[in-house]
Formats: structure tokens, sequence, C-alpha cells
């Protein structure tokens, strides 16, 4: 599946290059130089906020593409609406945002983050409990609440403060965030996000909202982290877990961010904004190209890159053209004839090519005894062996007669991620205790951390798994096993485990949260996943996980297994 989306993008971008330039040849071929003269232009407006990036965007583009040029200037009032502008504007640009009638696509994200003096005294408490959703939306209604004390296990008893920019893209988003509405009583209000910041820098019992950009901006200028990152305990259970600790840096912060760590209503959108779909070749390119090696330089200016999945529909829908967005051809010119052909024949070699890399893969498949699936992933027909006992993190154990206890993985978890490729193991010898990492299970390079059903010293792993880790997706409950352990606390520790029908119950949960996850992650109103979900009145397929980015795999691993453990 991956191939084909693979070859059904490079299809897109042949037929839309193709014809772009048959276009851009037509009539008399004399016109062609005029694509090589440097008089090709994008004219693009930006909002005041964003203008910085636009700057350095229009530069790296040029540098990359020396024949385009780039006008730039600021949005000002309701100048530069014209149908010549290409737009790039934020959440904070609502007029623009709410015209139904204007075409709009996401570009990028700009992040809302609280801030706190980087010499508070609680700052080692706060990265350990960080403060949740509903204490904030607490902190915002009550005044009386607003105590270090009552937010913070051993915290002090003294005041806090809110600071507040006059941003209306910045309040929306905490009223968003919080459900509650943000006013004079809940803070300070001042001008700007600088003086949010300057505001904090002096306050150490201070806690002010800003964006992202806004923090690196200042940090960068002072030369030192006086300010720093406050934690949101996302999932709410009054500690700061393993999968939520991205706050230590901005980079740290940048990646959580992409892979959905943090809380969505603080990401605000940065957008593309044009009249109607941008049709022109300049356009289309300049676009692209923020979509492609100009996301890099979201990260590096204190923004956050799209998604992978949100990167390749776009590109794909942008790059889609209709025969009314190309424009009437004329078929009177040589080189525009000379380019249908050559667009032509090359489609006709890929689809040769497919056909050819379809009848190899039957027929590889037809000598290899590999395990036949289903084509659905449902859960009536997962194993669930009687006499094991299961972990919430997709293990299983088993005490053997002579005392010793067998450690694996369960069937639920080797559906979903297809074929294993490889597994790192410990050595015979080591001590785990229960819910420390014991084993990493890996798929073309895209892994998962699993971590110890029980506690005690491993005996010996499985020495065939390292050969062929596939094992475990075709016998995960017989010659999959992992690991043999002397256990050190088995009855206390199976009492916080399942066997039977309660963990039956508990898959059929799963399954539920499952389905979500997936719904959320990869977006199937994308023709990209639709496969994924849309089979059977909305049955997953089997091995859905097996195609999907590292992005999704490690969104897996903080909701599905770090949480459990």
């Amino acid at each position: 599946m991956k191939n084909i989306s693979i070859l059904l993008t490079g299809l897109s971008l042949i037929m839309y290059f193709g014809a772009a330039s048959a276009q851009s040849w037509s009539g008399n071929p004399e016109n062609a130089p005029a694509i090589q003269s440097g008089t090709n232009a994008v004219k693009v407006s930006s909002s005041p906020e964003l203008y910085q990036l636009a700057l350095i965007w229009a530069d790296n583009f040029s540098q990359s593409n020396p024949t385009v040029k780039v006008n730039l200037d600021q949005i000002n009032g309701n100048a530069n609406q014209s149908a010549d502008y290409l737009r790039l504007v934020t959440d904070q640009n609502t007029g623009i945002l709410t015209d139904q009638s204007l075409w709009k696509m996401v570009i990028g994200r700009d992040v809302i983050v609280p801030v706190v003096n980087a010499n508070n005294p609680m700052l080692n408490l706060l990265y350990k409990q960080g403060i949740s959703r509903e204490r904030f939306s607490l902190l915002f209604n009550d005044p009386s609440e607003r105590n270090w004390s009552s937010i913070l296990i051993q915290g002090q008893n003294v005041q806090m403060q809110f600071i507040f920019p006059d941003n209306n893209g910045i309040i929306s988003g905490l009223e968003e965030f919080t459900k509650t509405t943000v006013s004079a009583s809940n803070g300070e209000l001042v001008s700007n996000a600088g003086e949010v910041l300057a505001a904090v820098q002096k306050n150490v019992f201070a806690i002010g909202f800003c964006t992202l950009n806004d923090l690196k901006t200042f940090t960068g200028i002072s030369g030192n982290e006086t300010v720093r990152l406050l934690p949101i305990d996302k999932n709410g259970n009054g500690r700061m877990d393993n999968f939520e600790n991205i706050y230590r840096n901005t980079d740290e912060f940048t990646h959580g961010v992409w892979i959905g760590k943090y809380p969505a209503a603080l990401c605000k959108s940065i957008y593309a904004v044009a009249p109607v779909k941008p049709s022109g070749q300049s356009e289309l390119l300049f676009l692209a190209w923020i979509l492609a090696e100009g996301q890099s330089l979201l990260n590096t200016n204190g923004y956050c890159e799209l998604a992978g999945s949100e990167k390749q529909a776009n590109t794909t829908f942008l790059l889609s053209t209709r025969p009314a967005d190309i424009g009437s051809v004329s078929t009177a010119s040589f080189p525009q004839s000379w380019t249908i052909f050559l667009t032509v024949l090359l489609l006709v070699v890929l689809f040769v090519a497919l056909y050819e890399y379809s009848r190899r893969g039957v027929k590889k498949l037809a000598q290899e005894p590999e395990i036949q699936v289903a084509p659905f992933l449902i859960e009536h027909a997962m194993d669930v062996p009687k006499g094991l006992w299961f972990d919430k993190t997709h293990t299983w154990a088993f005490m053997e007669q002579d005392g010793n206890v067998r450690v694996g993985i369960d069937d639920f978890l080797q559906h979903i991620t297809g074929k294993l490729t490889k597994i790192r193991m410990k050595e015979a010898g080591e001590m785990v205790r229960k819910g420390e990492t014991i084993m990493t299970i890996i798929r073309d390079g895209k892994q998962l951390n699993l971590y110890a059903p029980i506690s005690g010293t491993i005996l010996e792993h499985n020495e065939f798994l390292l050969s062929d880790a596939a094992i475990i997706n075709y016998s995960p409950f017989f010659k999959g096993w992992i690991y043999q352990i002397e256990p050190t606390n088995w009855l206390r520790e199976t009492q916080f485990m399942l066997m039977g029908e309660r963990y039956a119950d508990w898959l059929r949960d799963e399954f539920v949260r499952f389905k979500d996850f997936i719904a959320a992650s990869v977006r199937t109103d994308n023709n990209v996943y639709a496969h994924v979900v849309l089979q059977d009145g909305g049955e997953l397929t089997d091995n859905v996980l097996a195609d999907l980015g590292p992005e999704v795999w490690e969104d897996f691993q903080t909701r599905f297994i770090d949480t459990s453990r």
C-alpha cells in the first residue's frame, strides 16, 4: 500500500508539471524563455506576526528557485486582499479565516505556551507534577485558588499572578483549552508578549502566556533562559509521566508537539489563503516548497512543522489539478505535443513497473510459508489463551512447573504492528523490575518499547528471535516467547494483571480506544489513509500500524503502552 501511495503521488506530480509545462509552451515556442528569464513572480502578503517567518521563507525559496521572485509585504487593514496575492496568516486573523469564500490550507503550527520564571523555587515540583487543564480552569475561575500551595503538593503558600498579552489568538486559545472566559479579573493584561516575558522575568511567582516563537525570540535576545516552559499534565493524573516530559528544552518540546503530546487546543494553525485555489506554476511551486523544505524552518524559528501525514495529504491536494485549473491547451505547437507525449510515456512506464512489481510480489508470497492473516483487525479473532496473566502494557506472563515465568507480547500487539523485523532484548543474568523497559520490538526502523510485567532475574532470552523476530507474529504464545524469568514478587504483581474474561473485557475497550486513536492520528478524511478504517463499514485492517509513519508509532507508545505501566 505504501508503494502504491508513493506511485500515485509521483503520477500526480508528473501530470501536474507536464500539464503546466504544456500550458507555458502553448502557442509560439518563443514564449518558452520567459520561464527562465527570472520574470516569474509570486505576490505574497503576510500578517504582521508572521512577517519575519515569511521573510525567511521568501529568502530561502529564492535561493533554491532563482528564476522565481517573491514579492512580499504585510497585510495592513484591508490592503492586499486582491486576487493577485497569496496570504500567510494565523488564527488571529479571524476576519479572513471565517470568510467561507476563500481557499485555505494549513502550512504550519504556532503554539501557545505557559511560562514561569526559571528561579521559581517550586520549579522542580512543577516538572514532577505539572498543572492540568482542570486546574487551570479552576485558577481562572476562582481567584481564591491562585495560590501555589493549592496546585502543588508541598507548594509554597504564596499568591501567583497571571499575565496575558493583548492578543486575540492567545486569549481564544486559552479559553478553548480551559473552557472558561479569560477576562481582566483573571490577571494582568499587557500590550504584547515581550511585556509578558519581561514581567515573568521580574516576578518569580508569575505565570505568563505567549507563543513558542515569542519565547524563542525572547531567550535569543536575552542570551539566557530566565524564563522556562511550564509543564502541562495532559492526562490529568497529578504527575508528569515519562511520555509527558517534553518541557526541558524547546527542541524536545517542539518534537513533542509534533507527535501530539501537547494539548491540541493550544496548537494554533498557520494558513495559506487565497481567493481561489492557486493554479499558477509559481504559486504552486512556492507552496509545495513550504510543505517540503520550508517545514524545517518552522522548528528553527519557534513554530512547529506539520505531521508527516498532513504534509503528504496537503501536497497531494495542492498539486491535484482539474482541466479548468490547467486551462485550454493548444496542440498546434511542437514543444507542447512533445511534453504531453513524454508525460504519457512516463505514465505507461510507471504502470508497467507497478504491474511487474505486483507479479513478483505475488509469486514471492506464493513461495514463502507466511502466516495468512485476516483482512480485518477484529477483536473476536484475538487469541486469549486461558491460564496466562496479561499486563495492560500488552505483555503476558505464565508460571511453569519449575516456578520460573515465561514472558511475551499479546496477540493484539503483534496484529497491529505487522511482521516484526527486529527485537532488542536484555541479556541473561540482568535484573528487571515491573514497569521497566524490558524489550524493544521493531518493524522497518519503527519501534515500540515494552515494559516488564513482573520483577525478577532474566534466566534466558529466546535466541531464535534474534534471527527471525517474525516468529512472534505467528506464534506469540508458544514459539514467540521472549524471556524466561525467575520471579521475585509473583503473587503481589499478578494482583494487578488480568486473566481470562477480565482480560477479554479489557481488550474490547482497547479496540474502541484504538479505533478512536487511528481516526485522530491519520485523519481518515484523507484518501491516503482511507484504507485504514473504511473497510466493511469501518473495521480496521489487520497490521494497521505497519505502513504508518514513526510519529504514529510514537504516539501509540505514549497512549497505549506508557500510560498503562
